[in-house]
């Protein structure tokens, strides 16, 4: 008991455990002296020295300093718009985020976003995400574990445990608040946007959209779901970006076209007047016309119902001959009246013409 406990009773450290401790401490050790100075000697070396102190290091170094900010000037800009929806409903800030993005005001946040999509549309559709989830996970697993397993069994202490962290990531509540507040405007963006696309509130946009579903309907015939998801993303983000880059030539070329239509509009408008000034014309003087024949017959009809005006000079007449004109009838020109009341004839019965 001597060999264990000293005169103040305090427990002396195991001698089994001791020699384990102390060789998995010398292992680290080694370990990380010999990682920091292969390290060392990497950062050292001149290959080293050129790469990163060199123009194309201070290149990426530089845009990677812009994308940075790009992407920070693109996350600054979610603000609420300052003109409201035609109702006079305020918008929400992924209006002025998604105009931003789309609009390609930073072009290298736009253009990440846009390769991204891409990218995942063709990830979706070549690759099977969710089974190599699964892969990736029962990987993750089966090294923290047998990585534990190992640690335990060589120097009693897993090698997991050893990069445990000291505490466990949680989610803040103001996080999960921010998180749900950004939910719930993100749905009421794209819940506004349809309705001002269905009720026309910007006749462009609306039209748009009216083109891009009537060309759906028919493409999804002949095209996949996912090449009318690329096609639909390569329109929404390249269309902006042409009409920026060539603004003053589709500006040019659309007031040209706005005015040769306003002309055209303007002459049909004109030629409308005119023939509807010939028509009004036209049924004026046909309605005066008829008028005019309507009080003739009026006219003559009340001269008619009205008996004769004698004349001034009396009417040539010639005598008739009453003897000539009127022949003489005598009472046994015509037969006598009937006397009695008239009787039915008998019925006559029908004999066949045949015998019997």
């Amino acid at each position: 008991m001597s060999d264990f406990t000293n005169n103040h009773d305090d427990v002396v450290p195991s001698i089994e455990t001791e020699p384990h401790s102390s060789g998995l401490q010398n292992a680290k050790t080694t370990v990380v002296n010999n990682a920091s100075a292969a390290a060392d000697a990497v950062k050292n070396h001149s290959i080293t020295q050129n790469i990163t102190n060199g123009p194309v290091a201070e290149n990426v170094k530089d845009q990677t300093a812009k994308t940075s900010a790009e992407f920070s000037n693109l996350a600054a800009s979610r603000t609420t718009p300052a003109t409201p929806a035609a109702t006079g409903q305020p918008l929400t800030h992924y209006h002025s985020f998604f105009s931003s993005l789309l609009s390609w005001e930073h072009p290298r946040a736009s253009g990440i976003a846009y390769l991204a999509t891409v990218l995942f549309i063709f990830a979706a559709r070549y690759l099977d995400i969710i089974r190599y989830s699964f892969k990736l996970t029962y990987m993750v697993l089966g090294i923290t574990v047998l990585a534990e397993a190992v640690g335990k069994a060589l120097f009693s202490t897993g090698f997991t445990s050893q990069v445990r962290p000291k505490k466990y990531y949680t989610v803040s509540k103001e996080t999960l608040n921010s998180l749900i507040g950004d939910v719930h405007e993100l749905i009421n963006f794209f819940v506004i946007e349809t309705q001002q696309i269905v009720f026309a509130e910007n006749l462009f946009v609306s039209g748009a959209a009216f083109i891009g579903a009537f060309l759906s309907y028919y493409l999804i015939k002949v095209v996949p779901f996912w090449g009318l998801s690329l096609i639909g993303t390569s329109v929404l983000f390249i269309a902006p970006l042409i009409y920026k880059t060539n603004k003053e030539l589709i500006d040019a070329n659309l007031s040209k076209a706005s005015s040769v239509i306003n002309q055209q509009t303007e002459q049909v408008k004109q030629l409308a007047s005119q023939q509807a000034a010939r028509a009004t014309e036209t049924t004026k003087s046909f309605v005066g016309d008829y008028s005019a024949k309507a009080q003739e017959m009026i006219g003559s009809a009340r001269g008619r119902s009205v008996s004769p005006v004698a004349s001034a000079k009396p009417a040539k007449t010639e005598p008739l001959n009453v003897k000539e004109n009127i022949p003489a009838y005598k009472n046994e020109d015509f037969p006598a009246a009937p006397k009695e009341e008239f009787k039915s004839a008998p019925a006559v019965v029908d004999e066949p013409l045949i015998s019997t």
